[in-house]
């Protein structure tokens, strides 16, 4: 197994290189991603819903030119969803074949038949197999980790350590290039002390508003500066409320966009009281925030 040498020459380049793609990294940030490739060591990243972590990922991918492999976690998600499954259908037709062919020759045509379907054939690769068997540079996504049990994070911990998959009827697969990898998660459960100890360690908040405006501004360029700010400052009032889900930063684009799109010039609360469905996926939470912009504004 070998590295395929540092794909990132300092963390200023990392810096730079996000942005170019539309992420803003913030020092941390642009460390860890460059320290991550260095190190060969994955990145987990926590944070709330909604704060960048999966984009942080597929930003690096589209920067540096790697191939994106993401392994969607879930509840169930099991070794043949994760690693490799035999292509059971192909397998039986290859079965009933050879029987057709030459159903006297008994055992000696099953172990011809066995040797055969056991075979890269046959084999169904998923994504982290995927990742460890590709000869080209690969940023892999590992999405939502702490929606997987404990018996699939054990998994997952065999393969960050080692990076080789061992397939019994054809033996040990070992990564030729060690991927990028990036753990997320929304921190819906503890995840194993074993499982941290192998990455490095990074945390995504919410970002403050000045933050905020940089990243409408990078994502929506014709915003304008003055539609950027207000918007910002909206959805950092909104974020203090005690709701059942906060505005991540995908919804702050998607409201600054609506806004573009309906010619808004200037934000007053009676636009955002018309497009808060936008930013917000709760009636509840349409209704707080409604009500304490609007007391808000008339204090």
């Amino acid at each position: 197994m070998t590295s395929p040498g540092p794909r990132f020459e300092s963390l200023d380049a990392v810096r730079a290189g996000l942005a170019s793609v539309g992420y803003l990294a913030d020092d941390a940030t642009a460390g860890v991603a460059f320290l991550a490739d260095r190190l060969d060591k994955p990145v987990l990243v926590e944070g709330p819903a909604g704060t960048g972590k999966t984009e942080l990922a597929k930003s690096i991918a589209t920067w540096s030119g790697a191939r994106l492999i993401r392994l969607q976690c879930y509840e169930g998600l099991d070794e043949s969803k994760a690693l490799y499954e035999w292509n059971y259908r192909k397998q039986l037709l290859r079965i009933q074949a050879e029987r057709s062919a030459d159903s006297a020759q008994g055992n000696q045509a099953w172990d011809a038949v066995e040797g055969d379907i056991f075979s890269e054939d046959f084999l169904l690769t998923r994504p982290l197999l995927e990742a460890i068997r590709a000869d080209e540079p690969v940023v892999l996504l590992i999405d939502e980790v702490d929606r997987v049990e404990v018996e699939t994070e054990a998994l997952l911990l065999e393969v960050l350590s080692d990076w080789q998959v061992s397939i019994p009827e054809l033996g040990t697969v070992v990564a030729t290039r060690i991927p990028l990898a990036f753990l997320t998660s929304n921190s819906t459960r503890a995840l194993s002390e074993a499982l941290k100890r192998r990455c490095l360690y990074l945390h995504l908040d919410y970002p403050d508003a000045a933050r905020e405006k940089q990243i409408v501004l990078a994502r929506l360029p014709g915003i304008g500066d003055r539609l950027a700010e207000q918007v910002a400052g909206v959805v950092r009032t909104i974020r203090q409320l005690d709701l059942t889900k906060a505005p991540s930063v995908s919804e702050t684009l998607d409201w600054a966009r609506t806004l573009v799109l309906l010619g808004v010039a200037d934000v007053d609360v009676d636009v955002v009281s018309s497009t808060l469905h936008v930013l917000l996926k709760h009636r509840g939470d349409i209704a707080k925030a409604d009500r304490e912009l609007r007391a808000a504004a008339a204090g």
